[in-house]
């Protein structure tokens, strides 16, 4: 069955994720072997540069393994199904929306800004560069379900601030400039949120928070932003497999 793909996020990365669903969904079981490059090229309709750089991002996750000579088979982690996995890199919009919700993006506030030490050795900035710094708050209804901020090099978006539509998602509006996040290096902690936060923006009643601090890199291994993201607990968890 032809398969061609048509999502708007890199090829590698989906046909990633086809794979995987592939492998699932044919019964393949450990130690199985997986289709040739030939059978998945033709399947996917894709090239075979794009397939190799999938397959090694499954290799990386360990989905599937290579033996030289013989080929690519699938590894005992395709048997432990994790359905929200704390190493998934996708907008704050798009994980938002695999958890069944539609959040209104509201901006609190939008300014240009010298970092301070931290943001710019994060996005590896000099004393002179700007950023800018992003607050937003995401609503199920008018229910608050995170509380966003994000910086963002100034070169990177050199237009007005207020000609700029900020209730969108952020990778999409750095991939217009040529600078969509492929990756991050993140943590994660329980926390609660800032006292000024919650006095400033009436979110007594948010509760306890899952911080996921990350600075995210475009294709090219620079710092396009530094995101600062507090889940609410009561509406967020993720799941990660140990090997």
């Amino acid at each position: 069955m032809d398969e061609p793909l048509r999502d708007s996020r890199t090829l590698a990365i989906q046909l990633r994720d086809r794979i995987a669903d592939l492998i699932r969904g044919e019964g393949l079981k450990p130690g199985d072997k997986l289709p040739t490059e030939a059978q998945l090229t033709q399947r996917f309709k894709i090239s075979r540069p794009a397939l190799r750089e999938a397959l090694k991002l499954l290799e990386q996750d360990g989905l599937i393994y290579v033996e030289h000579g013989r080929g690519r088979f699938v590894s005992a982690i395709s048997a432990v199904h994790v359905d929200r996995p704390i190493t998934v890199f996708e907008s704050v919009t798009d994980m938002a929306h695999h958890y069944g919700y539609r959040p209104l993006n509201k901006v609190l506030s939008i300014a240009e800004e010298t970092p301070d030490k931290h943001v710019a050795a994060q996005l590896q900035l000099t004393a002179t560069d700007r950023v800018i710094r992003i607050e937003r708050l995401r609503l199920q209804g008018e229910e608050p379900i995170l509380y966003c901020l994000d910086y963002v090099p100034r070169s990177i978006i050199p237009a007005r601030l207020y000609d700029i539509d900020w209730t969108g998602s952020l990778l999409s509006l750095l991939e217009e400039h040529k600078n969509r996040p492929r990756m991050s290096a993140a943590t994660v902690s329980a926390v609660m949120l800032p006292d000024e936060v919650v006095q400033r923006n009436d979110l007594r009643d948010f509760g306890p928070a899952l911080l996921i601090t990350e600075t995210c890199f475009n294709a090219a291994g620079t710092p396009v932003n530094y995101a600062i993201d507090y889940h609410r607990g009561s509406h967020f968890s993720f799941s990660l497999v140990r090997k």
